[in-house]
């Protein structure tokens, strides 16, 4: 049981995660709030490439004696900031629900720019396809999810061919995630990130719906004002108009730091977006 002063410490971590990086909050989160059980860390630090942040951590449920589902995430951070060693507790608390659970670092702003990130998400994507069944996990059953940068970094992969992935994807879900949002913000994160790509569409995930598309769960806030919810809902009709298969849900007095920290256990009362999340994943997933 947590202590008075425990819980006080991540009641603060509401405000802080509003007010600056949510990295800082979030590492905050694997230190002082209660963790999943049963889960165990497998992998710590693999290299998927050379770079020092071309690494990956994987999680699993403790004692599985069959081949899991597998779900690939992808943290946010403005494609300029994160460590994979800050989302302990969505891995945990993801592994706890049934999934081999696999947290990829990547290239970050300013090192590279588009589309560095997800060559490094699709080269992840292909150790998991080589590497997962010796952690436990089935590489016939994977799913990419993430959160705001992250989701789009998920849905890139999930739907754009030309990554040589998404033939492998077998189901989707983004939190948060900004998929149909130009023209940039002359001098912001995304024009800093993606705004020297030669065809600004390419880095759209809407540009890229099909019929064949993977299922897409598309999960937000909906008083989000950094990333507005209309950029699931448009991705899900654009998919939904061509006969694909995607659904949207969005959760009232939540914002775009609030539906990441629903998946930790003192926020879970908060939005439903882990338990929607792994209800969707394991109905599509199963073999």
């Amino acid at each position: 049981m947590m202590s008075r002063r425990s819980l006080l410490s991540v009641a603060a971590l509401t405000p802080l995660a509003a007010a600056c990086s949510p990295l800082g909050a979030l590492n905050g989160l694997n230190r002082l709030t209660p963790g999943d059980g049963g889960v165990e860390q497998l992998v710590d630090g693999a290299a998927f490439g050379t770079d020092p942040r071309q690494k990956l951590d994987v999680w699993a449920p403790k004692g599985a004696n069959q081949k899991l589902p597998v779900i690939v995430f992808f943290y946010g951070g403005s494609w300029n900031s994160g460590l994979r060693q800050g989302y302990g507790f969505a891995a945990r608390a993801l592994a706890a629900r049934g999934f081999v659970v696999v947290v990829p670092d990547y290239r970050l702003v300013p090192q590279v720019r588009w589309p560095a990130f997800v060559e490094d998400g699709a080269a992840a994507m292909t150790w998991v396809s080589a590497n997962i069944a010796a952690h436990g996990g089935d590489p016939r059953q994977v799913a990419v999810m993430g959160h705001s940068a992250g989701a789009h970094i998920a849905l890139l992969l999930a739907l754009d061919r030309r990554w040589g992935v998404a033939d492998g994807i077998k189901a989707a879900v983004g939190l948060a995630g900004p998929y149909d949002f130009r023209p940039f913000v002359a001098g912001g994160a995304a024009d800093a990130a993606l705004g020297k790509a030669a065809d600004p569409n390419d880095t759209q995930p809407i540009h890229f719906a099909r019929v064949d598309a993977p299922p897409l769960l598309l999960l937000h806030g909906e008083t989000d004002t950094t990333v507005l919810p209309r950029n699931s809902q448009r991705l899900a009709n654009a998919v939904t108009d061509l006969g694909g298969r995607a659904e949207v849900r969005l959760y009232p007095d939540v914002g775009h730091i609030g539906i990441l920290l629903a998946l930790s256990k003192p926020f879970r009362g908060k939005a439903n977006a882990l338990t929607d999340a792994s209800n969707f994943l394991l109905r599509v997933l199963t073999p």
